[in-house]
């Protein structure tokens, strides 16, 4: 798995308990998940449709930095799905472990559409391409 960005732990980001606040982790997959989607899939038009069965294995604390990670599971025709692990940069523990995200390629008018992918690509071979 590819650890794709991080973000240090504020205050904003903290619970009553004083940890980092799950939705807020929750929030931040989201992003990094459709933020990866609509660079392999070459569409900034995409929605999440859905997220798995998600696991918390331990927290964060203020002034921690975390890392997310993204990872595809597969292409569907109109698809793609992805999992993520979040892990604490300071402790090295494994904050919280999604299966399975599922976004959705769309069209202009809001509708699913087949995206062509089938798989991963990189910037830098797109470019190498486009240069041939």
């Amino acid at each position: 798995m590819k650890f794709h960005s991080r973000r240090i732990v504020k205050p904003e980001d903290l619970n009553a308990n004083g940890t980092l606040f799950g939705g807020k982790v929750l929030s931040w997959i989201d992003e990094e998940a459709i933020l990866y989607s609509i660079i392999q899939l070459e569409n900034k038009r995409l929605v999440t449709k859905y997220i798995s069965e998600i696991n918390f294995l331990s927290s964060a604390v203020l002034g921690d930095i975390v890392e997310i990670g993204i990872e595809v599971v597969s292409f569907g025709t109109s698809s793609i799905t992805l999992n993520s692990e979040v892990r604490n940069k300071m402790t090295h523990e494994t904050i919280i472990i999604v299966d399975n995200i599922i976004i959705v390629n769309l069209d202009e008018d809001g509708n699913p559409h087949p995206h062509g992918k089938k798989e991963i690509e990189f910037v830098k071979d797109r470019l190498s391409r486009s240069n041939s």
